[in-house]
C-alpha cells in the first residue's frame, strides 16, 4: 500500500512510473510560468517550525517527501504570501488527520488562530470524515466540498489552493471544492457561527505563511509548488 509504502520508506511504485513523474521538479512550461519548488525532495530549508528558528525534530525529509515523524509545532514557510497558487501531493496513513493553511501570522498562539485551512483527512477512517464541512478539502468548518473527491488512505491525492485578493478556492484531485470570498458578509457569518469565532484575528490577514499542519497520524507531502500572482 502506498501510504505504507511512504510513510515506513519504501516504493510501491513501479521504478519507470516513478522517474517519469519526476516528483519535486519543475517542467520547462512552469518555470516559464513563474512557478517555483518549496522543497527539493532532500533539505526542508525554505521551512521552520511554527514560531521557532529551525525545523522541528517531528518533520523529516523522507524519500522525496515531507514527512511527519512525531510531535511538535507545525512547519511554516519562511516566506509570506498574499494572493497566490499553491499545489501539492498529500497522501495520509490510515485514520489520519491534516491540513494545509494559508493567511497565517505568529501573532496568534497556534497556526489555526488566524489561517484558514484546507483540511487534509482519511474521510473514510477519521470522525470529522463524516461531517463534510471537516472533511477533506473542506475550508475547515466553515465550507464544504459538494462531493467527495478524496483517493482515501494509502493513495497520493492532488491538493490546490488559490488565492487572488479575497477570492479563495480549494481544489482536490482536479475538481473544485470549495470558493469563497474572504472578509465577505456570507465569510463572517460563517466565522461567527463557528469555533474561530474565539480568535478574532481569524481570517483578517491579507497575506501571510504556508502552513503544514501536525495534527496527529501520518502524513506526508511532496510536489510543493507556488506561484505568485
Amino acid at each position: 500500500m502506498l501510504v505504507g509504502a511512504v510513510l515506513l520508506g519504501t516504493s510501491s511504485r513501479p521504478a519507470a512510473q516513478a522517474q517519469a513523474a519526476a516528483p519535486n521538479t519543475l517542467t520547462s512550461a512552469e518555470k516559464s510560468a513563474g512557478w517555483r519548488l518549496l522543497f527539493d525532495g532532500t533539505t526542508i530549508d525554505q521551512w521552520r517550525g511554527f514560531r521557532e528558528k529551525a525545523v522541528p525534530t517531528g518533520w523529516r525529509a523522507v524519500d522525496g517527501t515531507i514527512k511527519q515523524v512525531g510531535d511538535g509545532p507545525d512547519l511554516v514557510t519562511l516566506e509570506e504570501f498574499g494572493s497566490f497558487e499553491f499545489r501539492f501531493d498529500w497522501i495520509v496513513a490510515p485514520g489520519a488527520n491534516s491540513g494545509v493553511m494559508y493567511h497565517v501570522s505568529e501573532t496568534g498562539e497556534q497556526t489555526y488562530h488566524t489561517g484558514p485551512e484546507y483540511q487534509v483527512l482519511d474521510n473514510a477512517r477519521h470522525d470529522d470524515g463524516k461531517n463534510p464541512l471537516t472533511s477533506a478539502a473542506s475550508c475547515h468548518s466553515l465550507y464544504a466540498p459538494p462531493r467527495d473527491v478524496s483517493r482515501g488512505a494509502d493513495s497520493w491525492n492532488e491538493g490546490r489552493i488559490v488565492i487572488r485578493g479575497n477570492h479563495v478556492e480549494h481544489w482536490l484531485n482536479g475538481e473544485r471544492t470549495v470558493s469563497y470570498e474572504l472578509g465577505s458578509a456570507e465569510w463572517k457569518a460563517k466565522v461567527a457561527a463557528s469555533k474561530f469565532n474565539e480568535w478574532k484575528a481569524f481570517g483578517t490577514f491579507a497575506s501571510g505563511r504556508l502552513v503544514l499542519q501536525q495534527h496527529g497520524g501520518g502524513v506526508a507531502f511532496r510536489n510543493l509548488k507556488v506561484k505568485t500572482n
